[in-house]
């Protein structure tokens, strides 16, 4: 009996020692656990990259004529104009680019088309030497609807230059 309970002490010993140990699985697990949340922390990042930049705007100024050539064909950017700004369309040339639904105003001043409401090419100026559509010529209506695109343009659409008539252009040249 008493290697018994000499045996039942020292058993007992046994696992008040492995119970006090800090050795335990559960122990692991959670050590890693911090090892890895602190790793995670404190390890150093990538240097943060800089997005790219889209190229700069030269502003320009366009007659008519400067124009026309800015209809999307042979890689040429899609530019049109409304009341003497020049807007650069090209992002979006499944519209104004060739076989798109507005490409008729590509390269050309869309004031008056786009106030009436119409693509057709007779809202075109055809004589590119002319004045420019006067705004002035519009009822109220048609000159809401304009500032309505005015307004959808300039929100969406760089501005790259001032469309003037070939008459304010050589008048330029001349100072």
């Amino acid at each position: 009996m008493e290697y018994t309970q000499q045996r039942m002490v020292q058993e007992a010993a046994k696992h008040a020692e492995t119970s006090t140990s800090l050795i335990t699985p559960l122990n692991t697990v959670l050590l890693g656990l911090v090892v890895y949340v602190g790793y995670q922390l404190f390890k150093s990042s990538p240097p943060p990259t800089l997005p790219k930049q889209e190229p700069p705007t030269v502003f320009r100024t366009f007659t008519p004529q400067t124009l026309l050539e800015n209809n999307g064909r042979d890689g040429k950017p899609i530019l049109l104009g409304i009341r003497g700004r020049v807007f650069d369309v090209s992002r979006k040339p499944h519209f104004y680019g060739p076989g798109g639904p507005y490409e008729n105003f590509a390269g050309r001043d869309a004031t008056q088309g786009l106030a009436k409401g119409s693509f057709d090419k007779e809202m075109l100026t055809e004589d590119l030497t002319a004045p420019l559509y006067d705004p002035e010529a519009l009822n109220a209506e048609e000159r809401e609807a304009l500032m309505g695109w005015e307004e959808s343009f300039s929100g969406n659409y760089p501005v790259v230059g001032r469309l003037i008539s070939q008459a304010e252009f050589d008048a330029l040249k001349k100072e």
